[in-house]
């Protein structure tokens, strides 16, 4: 059986996860930029952001069909899924990190650092002792397109820990634009991308660095690495497999790198993609949200194991 044509084998460790009879689905076209998903296994559906048009969307894995789930919706961007299976989120125009609880009421989490507006939260995870970990750049604030132009209260752009009591720290203040992370499966790294090449050009790589956790797990070691970097476009939104291999949105498609940083494929996307989610029943449909688009593909692997236990247990 061949390969579907969108799918580009690199090194051979990529044979043992793409399915060879399985292919890239586009599921629903119709956003302005599509961005931000996360799977809720309890309705199996896929909610995403359409930044732009100030709208949360739901994809139903049931009848295929898509429909509005919150608008307007604070110009969300990114969604996770905390350890009770609530969809956290990154509002660009509320400036903070909401939770929407089971009565489906939205709560502000945080949205200030040292009495000063958060400048426009752009994508979260959370860890498995509970705090909330997300990156902090402009993007809401540069224009009025993905939110309300503002100026920076706090002139920089940090990555945050928030604290299941409630503490904010800065956890990373030497990056241009921090967008995407995810932790490694052991939690004992980090990976956030870097998408300042958008304000400072090539000053600013388009790279995913790799910051070693502290042994506690509740700050970094303060050094890094760099993991990846781009060859084509930006890596925005990604998302870390069972295996430790980072599946990574570019302007080509979907980037694989093996745990050791090794490019081993690509899914080939026919617009630019901004994040990624892996969903389904078993937890091995990676969704791709891809500019105006939606797609999805079926692998050989599923999501980190803290991610596949909140999932059994929801």
């Amino acid at each position: 059986m061949a390969l579907d044509e969108a799918i580009e084998v690199l090194d051979s460790r990529f044979y043992r996860l793409v399915i060879h009879n399985a292919h890239v689905e586009h599921l629903w076209s119709g956003a302005r930029w599509a961005e931000g998903p996360v799977y809720v296994p309890s309705a199996q559906h896929l909610v995403f952001s359409d930044i732009p048009n100030d709208t949360t969307l739901r994809y139903d894995e049931r009848t295929g069909s898509v429909d509005v789930f919150e608008s307007p919706a604070f110009n969300a961007n990114g969604h996770c899924l905390d350890n009770e299976g609530r969809i956290v989120t990154a509002e660009h125009r509320g400036r903070a990190v909401s939770r929407i609880g089971h009565d489906g009421l939205r709560e502000v989490l945080v949205d200030r650092y040292e009495d000063k507006k958060l400048n426009s939260p752009n994508d979260v995870v959370v860890k498995s002792d509970g705090s909330i970990w997300f990156t902090d750049p402009t993007y809401g604030i540069d224009s009025d397109y993905e939110g309300d132009s503002a100026e920076s209260e706090i002139g920089a752009s940090y990555v945050y820990r928030f604290s299941t009591d409630g503490n904010l720290e800065a956890v990373i203040r030497d990056m241009v634009r921090p967008n995407g992370l995810a932790f490694s499966p052991d939690e004992a790294t980090l990976y956030v991308a870097d998408t300042g090449i958008s304000h400072v050009g090539m000053e600013c790589p388009p790279d995913i660095r790799a910051y070693p956790v502290s042994s506690d797990g509740t700050s970094l070691d303060g050094t890094y690495t760099t993991f990846a970097t781009c060859d084509t476009g930006v890596f925005d939104g990604f998302r870390v497999d069972l295996s430790g291999n980072i599946w990574a949105s570019a302007g080509d498609g979907v980037h694989c790198y093996s745990p050791d940083g090794v490019l081993i494929g690509k899914i080939r996307i026919p617009e630019v993609v901004a994040n990624v989610e892996f969903g389904g029943l078993k937890r091995n449909r990676l969704y791709i949200c891809a500019t105006t688009s939606l797609y999805s593909c079926l692998l050989y692997t599923s999501p980190s194991p803290r991610d596949a236990t909140l999932w059994r247990g929801h």
